[in-house]
């Protein structure tokens, strides 16, 4: 509480709590308390260890009060509540209101409220569910509270208690290098926090976007014309929900409920954010005529978990590959089309591999989200030899004529040859020397001679 001066041989002993450090109790509603601070939180300590899921739980329940709840992990909640306060008829209905939410998940707590964060938990921490509504009042009531209440590191409460220092008070009355010299600056600067000399930035619990919509039928459904009519009511939510977040889906779930057999699940994945319910429901659309139903449907339903930022496109002055040009959303409406009519498994992209054997330096993959695309790994032209466009699947064999190959005719070599030796730690182990030839007709190939007998010539691929 407060810290009272006194004359040498008298003691005071205030009948009433100091001003502006309230008990609970004395602030029944509707009295809503005038504090001076720009912040007020409300720190809950859980009194019985809870598993990590629980407290996230709590966090994400702790947004019906305020929307920034924080965690202190493993113990600790904390929720700046000053702007919610006449919501819930002051202090005491909101600290009722989020015992009664612990109490429902079986979690039971002490809730504190401190013009900083870390003050709040630390009241609650040492047992004392009051309420500091002046920042100038906050020494005086963190003063006698145990340092353990901050939840430092063991091995520093340990140093401190051997130098005398078991209380926050003392900690504060130490000499301010000499405290960080000796006990580190992370400590320090959280004692700063702690009485607000600093500003302690917390991470907020942000509960995860996504949207869940299921409408029952009245009746039981077959055509798929008639379900994705019952679909839209669903697609126009989804599209009025993604709006108003500014968000897009790259997936897309859809239910389809039957009485006997398990659900029917089409998954639709998208090659570029989308927020247009209409586009959605064309492409969910060519997926449902594609699926076979095994039973009428009576319930449906939307899922998407995965949201992300949605920039609509900007036209280009130029045409795309003209002058700079960028690619249009017609490059992924293409994608999506094609996956819709023809599966997933249909359209692929290629991604570069670790390795120098060439027929293991691509792979495919599936098309990049274009508004979350990667770079893949370039190489330098100057120092990277020169590559086919097409490769075989299989080297073909050619036919030899005075030690050179043959392919409608005698090949051209040019240059020098490209040696590639690897492979020998997993049993694909080659040893090759590549040259670019030209046929007869100026067609350029890129051909190979086996090092190891008998030497002979093959054709890996052509240049375009």
């Amino acid at each position: 509480m407060a810290l009272l001066s006194t004359r040498p041989g008298e003691a005071h002993h205030p009948a009433t709590p100091a001003p502006h450090v309230v008990p609970l109790r004395a602030l029944a509603p509707p009295h809503l308390p005038d504090t001076s601070a720009r912040e007020l939180w409300a720190g809950v300590y859980l009194t019985a260890p809870a598993p990590a899921e629980a407290l996230q739980r709590l966090a994400r329940s702790a947004g019906r009060y305020t929307p920034r709840v924080s965690l202190e992990p493993p113990d600790g909640l904390l929720l700046e509540v000053k702007g919610s306060l006449h919501l819930f008829a002051g202090i005491t209905g909101l600290k009722l209101a989020v015992t009664d939410e612990c109490r429902q998940l079986g979690i039971r707590t002490v809730v504190a409220f401190a013009p900083t964060p870390r003050a709040a938990l630390a009241l609650a921490r040492a047992g004392r569910p009051q309420a500091v509504l002046d920042p100038s009042a906050l020494t005086g009531a963190l003063a006698p509270l145990p340092l353990a209440t901050l939840g430092w590191p063991r091995d520093v409460l340990e140093r401190l208690a051997r130098s005398g220092v078991r209380t926050i008070g003392a900690a504060l009355r130490l000499p301010r290098a000499g405290f960080a010299r000796r006990f580190g600056a992370a400590q320090l600067a959280a004692l700063d926090a702690l009485t607000g000399r600093t500003a302690d930035l917390r991470e907020v619990v942000r509960a995860p976007l996504r949207f869940r919509r299921r409408r029952e039928l009245t009746c039981e459904l077959e055509n798929t014309s008639a379900i994705l009519v019952a679909l839209a009511p669903l697609l126009a939510e989804l599209g009025t929900f993604l709006r108003a977040r500014q968000c897009g889906v790259l997936e897309l779930e859809c239910r389809l409920v039957h009485r006997h057999s398990p659900p029917t699940r089409c998954l639709m994945r998208l090659a570029a954010p989308v927020a247009d319910a209409q586009r959605l429901g064309e492409l969910l659309g060519e997926r449902l005529a594609a699926l076979t139903l095994p039973e009428p449907v009576r319930d449906c339903e939307l899922r998407t978990d995965a949201l992300v930022p949605y920039r609509p496109d900007c036209p280009h002055l130029w045409r795309p590959g003209e002058h700079g040009g960028g690619f249009s959303s017609e490059a992924s409406g293409l994608i999506e089309r094609l996956r819709a009519r023809l599966g997933d498994e249909a359209i692929h992209g290629l991604a570069f591999l670790e390795g120098h054997r060439p027929e293991k330096a691509w792979g495919k993959t599936a098309p990049p989200a274009l508004g979350c695309s990667r770079k893949p790994p370039c190489h330098e032209p100057a120092r990277s030899p020169r590559r086919p466009l097409w490769l075989l699947p299989e080297p073909q064999s050619l036919a030899v004529e005075d030690g050179l190959p043959r392919r409608r005719g005698p090949l051209l070599l040019l240059g020098e040859p490209e040696r590639i030796e690897t492979g020998w730690w997993d049993g694909g182990e080659i040893a090759r020397d590549y040259y670019t030839a030209a046929d007869p007709h100026g067609v350029l190939l890129w051909v190979f001679r086996e090092r190891d007998a008998p030497h002979g010539w093959y054709l890996h691929g052509v240049f375009g």
